[in-house]
């Protein structure tokens, strides 16, 4: 009897080594970037690893043009993994679904609006000694995006440098070191397909992606291209094990015509290529995320225009959709059909500009949010939305230098509201106000609460 009794102990033991050794094996991190070839996808054993400092980075691999061919190798290239690796306790008395919840994975996604560069903006960046620095910009937000496993940033501007003249609206120009405050504040991936993308023609496309590449060439750039090749690759990134494809387009670029020596150089909303984007997502990606320039400016509810499009993305398997350039904030909403969920959040406003407008309105055009996601990669393999959450933001502007910063609406304050100098521009600006707007607009759709942050 005491021999049998000393087998179960033993069974017990081994057993609950068993599970745990298999949770320590199965619980691992890997932070990754790739273009995808529809062509040559999941059959290469060629592994970049992660550079001696870190930084993150991501290849491109050739495509054909229908973007439907056949899955056959890709290159994967590792990025920084910024998960901790849970630990798990060795006991006699473990419970399954502990085991399970220890061995699914989970990502955050954060992005914000438009990086709207007013002529009074580039003023307050440029120092005395006449270069310039946007790192007031993000002062008050980057411990939110830097928090963020992945973090996205609509750059509605082109950053074609002071070669190519410092400008404002209409057509923009903003010099490279606004990519710099971008890394700085923990952004990884920037989306360029705006309708400002041609403002300076090619060459404000070819010297923004010159910088990106020599300067950060881990950083992750969608939407222009200054060559055919990659403009025929969609994007999809590994975090924590789940594949997150990420797509962005344009509905025009202000009447600029395409140039017919790069009709590459900009994505745009075209039916047929989205829906090739998408299917493809579908097949190699666990996850989609489309960022959308779309809408009517101005506007604080999505259109039919925008809702046609919706429709077309969740048909075609989009799982989250984050769009800009209405320059006001927009409903959220969330979409089933037939077994599938997506998340849409129609516009996040913008989050840096100083528009010349003065009158009723121009409040909302300050007021914008970080859309804030969590997807979960379950036990089973499933992959979907656990959470999601918005957090407005107020841009403060000062006509001095370093003026401008952008604040969680949480943490302004009366006493900033009163220095905003959109207050000149709209009398209707104050905190309550501010409030008001993102009640009406959002408050049944999420808590606007701030993430903790380490």
């Amino acid at each position: 009897m005491q021999n049998n009794k000393i087998k179960k102990v033993f069974r017990r033991f081994s057993s609950s080594l068993m599970i745990a050794l298999v949770a320590f094996l199965s619980v691992s991190c890997a932070y990754n970037s790739e273009r995808i070839d529809p062509a040559t996808v999941y059959g290469s054993s060629n592994y970049s690893l992660i550079s001696d400092d870190n930084t993150p980075s991501y290849s491109q691999v050739p495509s054909d043009t229908t973007r439907n061919a056949s899955l056959s190798s890709a290159k994967l290239t590792n990025l920084t993994d910024k998960i901790a690796y849970p630990i798990v306790s060795i006991t006699n008395n473990i419970d399954p679904s502990d085991i399970k919840e220890k061995l699914s994975k989970t990502v955050t996604v954060m992005m914000v609006g438009d990086i709207l560069l007013h002529m009074p903006i580039e003023e307050t960046c440029h120092q005395e000694d006449g270069s310039y620095d946007f790192s007031s910009l993000f002062a008050n937000t980057s411990d939110i995006i830097s928090s963020a496993d992945l973090a996205l940033v609509n750059q509605e501007v082109i950053i074609g440098g002071e070669e190519l003249g410092i400008s404002g609206y209409p057509c923009f120009n903003a010099p490279y070191p606004i990519a710099d405050a971008l890394v700085d504040s923990g952004f990884d991936v920037i989306c360029h397909a705006t309708n400002h993308a041609l403002d300076k023609g090619t060459r404000g496309i070819i010297n923004t992606l010159n910088y990106w590449r020599t300067t950060y060439p881990d950083i992750i750039t969608l939407g222009i291209y200054d060559n055919e090749e990659d403009s025929k690759n969609i994007t999809v990134v590994t975090v924590n094990d789940i594949k997150i494809a990420i797509l962005n387009y344009t509905y025009g670029t202000n009447g600029i015509p395409i140039p017919k020596s790069m009709p590459y150089c900009v994505e745009t909303l075209d039916k047929d290529t989205v829906i090739a984007d998408l299917d493809l997502a579908e097949e190699i990606a666990d996850f989609t995320i489309v960022c959308p320039h779309w809408g009517t400016e101005y506007v604080l509810h999505h259109t039919s225009y925008q809702e046609n499009w919706s429709k077309i993305f969740l048909e075609h398997g989009a799982d989250l959709v984050i769009g800009t350039h209405p320059h006001v904030i927009e409903d959220i909403e969330f979409y089933h059909e037939d077994g599938h969920d997506m998340l849409c959040y129609y516009s996040i406003g913008n989050f840096v500009s100083w528009t010349s407008s003065s009158g009723k309105g121009v409040l909302n055009r300050v007021v914008g949010g970080i859309a804030d996601v969590t997807i979960k990669k379950d036990f089973e393999g499933k992959v979907y939305i656990e959470s999601y959450d918005i957090i407005p933001t107020v841009c403060h502007l000062e006509p001095v230098t370093n003026g401008v910063s952008v604040y969680p609406l949480e943490l302004y304050t009366e006493e900033l509201a009163l220095q905003n100098k959109i207050s000149k521009q709209d009398s209707s600006f104050t905190l309550d106000n501010c409030n008001a707007l993102v009640q009406d607009v959002w408050g049944g759709s999420c808590e606007m609460k701030l993430p903790e942050t380490e």
